[in-house]
């Protein structure tokens, strides 16, 4: 029978091994087949059976021979089996390692960083440098995701060859300075484990990280507030450092001689008084906002910051957040309370509040309740210790015996602590003695022992009844507690004590070692105070000892013996017997075992474990003087103003500006004066200004002519009109108006060419508005039409390439609201090209345009010279077929290629529209249910008026101001550039700053996304 079970076993094994190697088979020629969609399905079910944690490491060969697969998609799944199995298979992976090397220049930036990251995973030295060099391309890489990858690699690359540590301190240098918040975590964690100790590379990115911070993913916002933590406690001084020295002068002496007071009275006088830094106060704004995180280390991370590094009046901020976690799930349950109760011992006044929180529920585990009632042990004070008490007492009825003998434990230590309930623990505990657990009972006369050692002379009745449980209680550590009370206060028992050595001799033999000490130590005590009655039961005793099977104990009797029977051998030492074994001891002093953790940093495996893990930093000393806090300035850059727009950007003082603006007027003077023909050409081009000025003007006036002959009906409309006039010109008069600061001719002559432009525009714009108006009812409200222009002065520049990534050319785009003149249907986007470098840059082009479907571009003519330090403007118009898709292109020159995107807000997909009011609650009525979508908000305080609200939201959205009879809503009206869909929207305010925004739109996903870009203008 055996036999046969054994034989069906085997076949069982032998038919799965052929099952699971025939569908092996299966999946080979599947990556062998010359379909990429057998190929595609083929990698999904491998990639599926690893996550299942099913082996595939013989497919290895199949699968690294697609590697070089044009699928994209099947290049990706390929990556992702190989980052799993190059480092078992290195020797295969080093075949392939051509083929990664061609996928880091993978036009695709999932590709770039798949072939990265597989190419760190093979642990072999000898691809060291192409390692290097892949990771130095990569940090320069135009995609942020490709150069998280490479901060990935590092630390990779250095557990590989730490002799490489300088070149990859180079390069993470470099990639701190990144202004990508997806870059930002993974480098700062490159930092940690390549070089913690250069806190120097920290200095000039210290701010960038901290205002960064709210925006980097939370694996990341972990790893930069630990890391900055660390950097603050080198570079500012002790917010507490004031209190700290209340607590020493506290602790001097009393009597002091006059001229250490006088001495002290200099001292403080050379003190000068804390003043924060700005930068330690700017790390302590940026993460408070992040207390509120739904990620539970993050919150963690937050709260030892403000512990480490907060004034003491401003920790008390993080307790709702920790107490908020203990919601959480009890593995976060677990490590928050590890840190509470650390925090609890120094700072009790934060959680006192919250002191019901951390009462103890049924459901949680055991670990769990001890360190709830750690906690509540810590905050327990003359206030709110009857309440603990109490809740102690139902504690002790549980059936967790380990939970118990916990609180018995908390009761000791607050009876200990608070002076006023130590006779009522300690009848409470005695009551304990009498109860059916035997456990109960010795961990109740563990505790009573130590209470007792503090007034023992007014407990003689206490003890007596103690030592009537020898009999019953047989937990060792409770029986050596009760005979070591009986021996050290024996003088308030003299009857019961010989009777209890008596008892204990008998049972001598039988007992635990730690009872025989126990009963030793006993017999040598009542032989120095009652030798009659215990001298032959003493020798007995130690006569037992003597053939103990434990050393100790036969060693503690012969030096017993020694000592208290005197003997022509004893030594000096006998005489000093008694005070050797009866002298007084002080009483134990019962503390938190959590005291002392605070020396490592809260949140850390260190001081999880009360020990030091592999990898741990120390947390620094506050310095003694404050480091010189101008190693974090950086220099800022000039601003940059392109052509009609105002490029948002970090710019230096204005003192400085002033001075480089006379500086360079200083310069077109001495060259005016040296060169006639520079004059020359000056006067032309200003009377070619002048002319033009006249002619604008000739064409006001007769704009003014045209107007003056038209018939109005109403009074009403004689006096829109009139605003009107008065509006244009005063439009036409901002425009004409020269620069104030002198900047250089050839922008100053397009500039006016743009105003002219503009000018024209609006001409029409007002003839429309006019014949519009003249539709309106009697009793139409007479409004400013000059809030219906869009604020076309301040639109906001993005960055399109970096100088350092376009080594020296840099180039800003704006979408400028102004109508595309090739095709209607396009967005204009107006580029900046600025030239950084020492050398001419020639040939600015366009490649490789890759859209989605439906998109079109209009390229910008090309640039054939830019010189150093100059300036240069184009404008492209680009059909975003009503989304916000990127358009992707390549940059060209005559010497590389960038590859660059332009992604619009939704704002910008739309253009003008003007309605009246009626037409505008027509059109509204026919685009409800479905096509609108309504949010309630609180408007910002300083947004809270009709004027700002209509900045604020034609900023956000190319939309016009609609004409409305009521003083509590704006109306504005556009639509799309591309399929010319109506958008509608309706800003209704109430009192005290409640507004409700609605939004008509045929587009849903235009609403949508548009919603959220108006209710963020309008609520920060």
């Amino acid at each position: 029978m055996l036999i046969y079970i054994a034989h069906y076993h085997k076949q069982v094994i032998t038919n799965f091994q052929c099952f699971s190697s025939l569908r092996h088979d299966d999946l080979k020629e599947m990556l062998d087949s010359n379909k990429d969609s057998l190929k595609l399905e083929a990698m999904k079910r491998i990639v599926a059976m690893i996550a299942r944690g099913k082996n595939t490491s013989d497919l290895f060969p199949a699968v690294v021979k697609n590697v070089a697969c044009k699928n994209i998609e099947v290049k990706k799944l390929v990556y992702v089996y190989l980052v799993r199995y190059a480092e078992e298979q290195q020797d295969l992976a080093l075949l392939s390692i051509s083929t990664f090397q061609r996928g880091l220049k993978d036009p695709n930036q999932l590709i770039r960083a798949s072939a990265l990251r597989v190419l760190s995973s093979i642990r072999v030295t000898i691809i060291v440098p192409i390692m290097m060099l892949a990771i130095k391309e990569a940090a320069s890489d135009m995609s942020p995701y490709v150069r998280k990858t490479a901060a990935h690699a590092i630390p990779k690359l250095y557990s590989l060859d730490p002799e490489q540590k300088d070149q990859l301190i180079e390069v993470i240098e470099k990639l701190l300075a990144d202004k990508t918040t997806l870059v930002a975590g993974s480098v700062v964690m490159a930092f940690e484990e390549v070089c913690p100790e250069r806190i120097d590379l920290i200095h000039k990115n210290y701010r960038k990280l901290c205002n960064l911070l709210i925006d980097v993913e939370e694996w990341g916002q972990v790893v930069i507030i630990n890391m900055l933590t660390r950097y603050a406690r080198t570079q500012f001084l002790n917010p507490n450092m004031n209190e700290s020295l209340l607590e020493e002068g506290s602790d001097k002496t009393f009597y002091g001689s006059d001229e250490d007071e006088d001495e002290e009275e200099e001292e403080e006088k050379d003190k000068k008084p804390y003043v924060m830094d700005p930068d330690h106060r700017l790390l302590l704004r940026n993460t408070k906002p992040l207390l509120q995180s739904r990620n539970a280390a993050v919150v963690m991370a937050v709260a030892q910051l403000y512990f480490h590094l907060a004034p003491k009046a401003e920790v008390g901020v993080i307790a709702k957040a920790l107490v908020r976690l203990l919601r959480s799930h009890s593995e976060v349950q677990y490590v928050v309370l590890q840190n509470v109760a650390t925090m609890s011992i120094k700072r009790r006044g934060m959680f006192e509040p919250y002191l019901k929180s951390f009462y103890i529920r049924s459901t949680d585990p055991t670990q769990i309740k001890v360190l709830k009632l750690e906690v509540l042990t810590n905050l327990a004070n003359e206030t709110n210790i009857s309440t603990i008490l109490r809740e102690f007492q139902t504690y002790i009825k549980s059936m967790d015996k380990d939970f118990v003998a916990a609180t018995i434990q908390a009761i000791g230590r607050c009876a200990t602590n608070i002076g006023e309930v130590r006779d009522t623990c300690l009848n409470g505990l005695v009551q304990l003695l009498s109860n059916r657990d035997e456990l109960v009972v010795a961990e109740s006369v563990v505790v009573i022992k130590k209470l007792l050692q503090m007034q023992p002379e007014k407990h003689s009745d206490i003890i007596k009844h103690m030592a009537k449980l020898t009999d019953n209680i047989q937990v060792p550590m409770a029986r050596a507690s009760i005979l070591w009370l009986i021996g050290e206060y024996c003088e308030h028992v003299p009857k019961i004590a010989p009777d209890v050595l008596r008892k204990m001799a008998k049972s001598f033999t039988n007992e635990e070692d730690i009872v025989k000490l126990q009963i030793i130590n006993l017999a040598a005590k009542l032989y120095l105070t009652n030798s009659k009655q215990t001298k032959l039961l003493t020798q007995y005793v130690l006569n037992l000892a003597k053939y103990d099977q434990n050393y100790d104990i036969r060693d503690r009797a012969r030096f017993i013996r020694q000592l208290i029977v005197p003997t022509e051998k004893s030594g000096a030492l006998s005489k000093y017997a008694k005070k050797l074994f009866l002298a007084l001891k002080p009483a134990p002093v019962l503390e938190s075992p959590f005291k002392d953790r605070d020396h490592f940093q809260l949140g850390s495996l260190s001081h999880l474990l009360n020990a030091k893990a592999g990898g741990y930093q120390e947390l620094p000393d506050w310095p003694e003087a404050a480091p010189d806090p101008s190693v974090r300035n950086v220099e800022v850059k000039d601003s940059v103003r392109a052509v009609g727009t105002v490029i948002y950007r970090d710019t230096g003082s204005s003192e400085e500006e002033e001075r480089k603006h006379e500086r360079k007027s200083k310069q077109r003077k001495s060259e005016s004066e040296s060169e006639s023909d520079e004059e020359e050409d000056s006067e032309s081009e200003s009377s070619q200004t002048e002319s033009e000025d006249s002619e604008s003007e000739a064409e006001v006036k007769k704009k003014k002519k045209v107007l003056k002959k038209t018939h109005f009906k109403h009074s009403n409309m004689n006096i829109c009109m009139y605003s009107c006039q008065c509006s244009f010109i005063s439009f036409q008069a901002a425009e004409s108006k020269p620069p104030s600061k002198p900047v250089k001719k050839d922008n100053k002559k397009e500039k006016k060419e743009m105003s002219l432009l503009d000018l024209d525009d609006c001409k029409l714009f007002f003839l429309n508005l006019f014949f519009k108006l003249s539709a309106l009812k009697e009793n139409t409200k007479v409004m400013a039409l000059t809030s219906t222009i869009s604020p076309s002065s301040a639109l906001k520049s993005y960055e399109m390439l970096h100088r350092i990534t376009g080594e020296g050319l840099s180039v800003e785009y704006c979408f400028s609201r102004q109508p595309f003149s090739p095709d209607a249907n396009m967005v204009a986007v107006q580029m900046q090209f600025t030239n950084n470098a020492t050398s001419d840059t020639k040939n600015l082009h366009m490649e490789d345009v890759k859209l989605q479907s439906g998109m079109r571009v209009k390229e910008f003519p090309e640039i054939e010279l830019l010189p150093a330090g100059e300036m240069v403007t184009a404008v492209m118009g680009i059909d975003f077929c009503d989304s916000t898709q990127a358009a992707n292109f390549q940059l060209c020159t005559h010497t590389r290629k960038f590859f660059v995107s332009i992604q619009p807000p939704v704002g910008e997909l739309m253009r003008p529209v003007f309605l009246t009011e009626n037409e505008f609650k027509k059109e509204q009525g026919q685009l409800m249910g479905m096509n609108e979508i309504t949010e309630k908000i609180t408007l910002d305080v300083k947004c809270r008026n009709e004027h700002s609200i209509v900045q604020r939201v034609i900023t956000a959205a190319n939309l016009s101001r609609v004409p409305c009879g009521s003083d509590k809503e704006c109306r504005f009206a556009g639509r799309t550039v591309t399929s010319s869909s109506l958008v509608l929207v309706t800003v209704a305010t109430k009192e005290e700053g409640a507004a409700k925004l609605t939004i008509n739109c045929e587009k849903m996903v235009i609403g949508t996304m548009l919603v959220k870009d108006i209710l963020l203008a309008l609520t920060q």
